[in-house]
């Protein structure tokens, strides 16, 4: 069992950034590899970005490749989300999942344990 939860979230205005974080508990979080997903208003929840297990391996939607990076420390059972260059499109709840798997991981139903979100707001 893993449980998340994320942090981080907040308004800003179109250009800045903000960087998120997930922290996991347990003592396998370094066994899971990690993805942040997002779901807009009246939107699907869809992939942002994913990391291995050991953080050797990401994967980026098209629309923040360039923008967000994902990164992890398994020693402090986290993994982060650097946005930056935000747009208002980029309004969104943001969860964080974990996954045992090593392939799909751009696919929502690849992963096992789910964060309850935080909340991003971008002006413009």
């Amino acid at each position: 069992q893993v449980q998340l939860v994320e942090s981080g979230g907040g308004l800003v205005q179109a250009g800045g950034s903000l960087r998120l974080s997930c922290a996991a508990s347990g003592r396998t979080f370094s066994k899971y590899a990690m993805g942040w997903f997002r779901q807009g208003p009246g939107k699907e929840r869809e992939f942002v970005a994913a990391i291995s297990w050991s953080g050797g391996n990401t994967w980026y939607s098209d629309s923040v490749k360039g923008r967000f990076t994902i990164a992890r420390d398994n020693a402090k059972n986290t993994v982060y989300l650097q946005m930056n260059s935000l747009k208002p499109e980029d309004t969104a709840v943001y969860y964080c999942a974990a996954s045992l798997r090593i392939a799909g991981l751009t696919t929502r139903g690849e992963y096992d344990y789910w964060g309850q979100g935080t909340q991003v707001a971008v002006s413009s």
